[in-house]
């Protein structure tokens, strides 16, 4: 079941595939042009699964294939799908650099499982990570459903979202979309009309600018479905595609907002890693532009 945007979401990632790697490297935490958030959902996940009832993990949206050869390197039973083929072809190298069977990883799309239901001869996995994945997808149910069909009764799924609640940290468009299109939802068009012109007094609602066009003439991340999702009524989706055990595992936090990234420069990337794994929890609700749902697999 192919959706109209899937062809300039699978470019965006051929486009990102070769360099994609450097996210996940430790020796690039402070170097990398790129905040290493990537570096920090790994620690998340491989801390997880060591303290889970897992054996067999299948990854949907494996990338240039970090995670899946770090957790077959921990022991694991891995597999994997991606929609890129220049992801697939990268991460089937990085399964063969880690000794693993590049046969594992596959090209699939999460929204048609016949494309994926090959990798399930030897029965559901014990685990399911999706990262950077939901956004892209145009039907979460339908991606959710998928989800469960890879795993066993009781088995884990690790979800990525990416948190609309952070763009009232902001102060940009990013807010005045939320605003207006979440919080004033059902609200009279002239009240927002005002509302609109208060936030355009107040706000840094030129950016970020909008990436519309790579390098290479390809779509950028604003061209194509990247979608954000609200912590506060995901539990009740999870729950109705029917998952339990929900809870939240936030990463990429941000000490001030992004348009000060610049300005602070190497002091924003130190404040940003000292408050990683933030055992509080209630401020990556807004200080983390993503987060990692864990939840279980219901019964039948």
């Amino acid at each position: 079941m192919s959706q109209p945007n899937d062809k300039e979401i699978s470019t965006y990632f051929d486009f990102h595939a070769p360099d994609y790697h450097r996210q996940y490297q430790r020796g690039n935490l402070e170097s990398h042009a790129t905040y290493p958030a990537n570096y920090f959902r790994l620690q998340i996940i491989a801390n997880r699964m060591a303290q889970s009832n897992v054996r067999r993990i299948y990854e949907i949206g494996v990338g240039e294939g970090t995670p899946l050869a770090t957790l077959g390197r921990m022991g694991y039973e891995v597999a994997g799908c991606d929609v890129s083929d220049a992801m697939v072809a990268r991460a089937k190298e990085r399964m063969g650099e880690a000794g693993l069977s590049p046969d594992a990883v596959q090209w699939a799309d999460v929204q048609d499982s016949l494309t994926f239901a090959n990798q399930l001869r030897s029965g559901p996995f014990d685990a399911v990570i999706a990262l950077g994945v939901m956004p892209h997808v145009a039907n979460d149910k339908l991606f959710l459903d998928n989800v469960r069909m890879l795993l066993r009764k009781g088995g884990k799924a690790f979800i990525e979202f990416r948190n609309k609640l952070f763009s009232m940290f902001t102060l940009n468009r990013y807010t005045k979309e939320f605003i207006l299109d979440d919080l004033l939802a059902g609200v009279a068009d002239d009240v927002k009309a005002s509302v609109a012109a208060e936030l355009d007094r107040r706000l840094a609602v030129d950016q970020p600018p909008p990436r519309m066009v790579l390098p290479n003439g390809t779509p950028g991340a604003d061209a194509i479905l990247a979608k954000f999702h609200n912590p506060l009524t995901l539990q009740d989706e999870f729950a109705n595609a029917g998952f339990t055990g929900f809870r939240i595992h936030w990463y990429h936090f941000h000490p001030a907002q992004p348009m000060l990234e610049r300005t602070l420069g190497a002091r924003f990337r130190e404040e940003a890693m000292k408050l990683e794994h933030d055992a509080t929890g209630w401020r990556g609700l807004f200080l983390c532009s993503a987060g990692l749902v864990e939840v279980e697999k219901a019964g039948e």
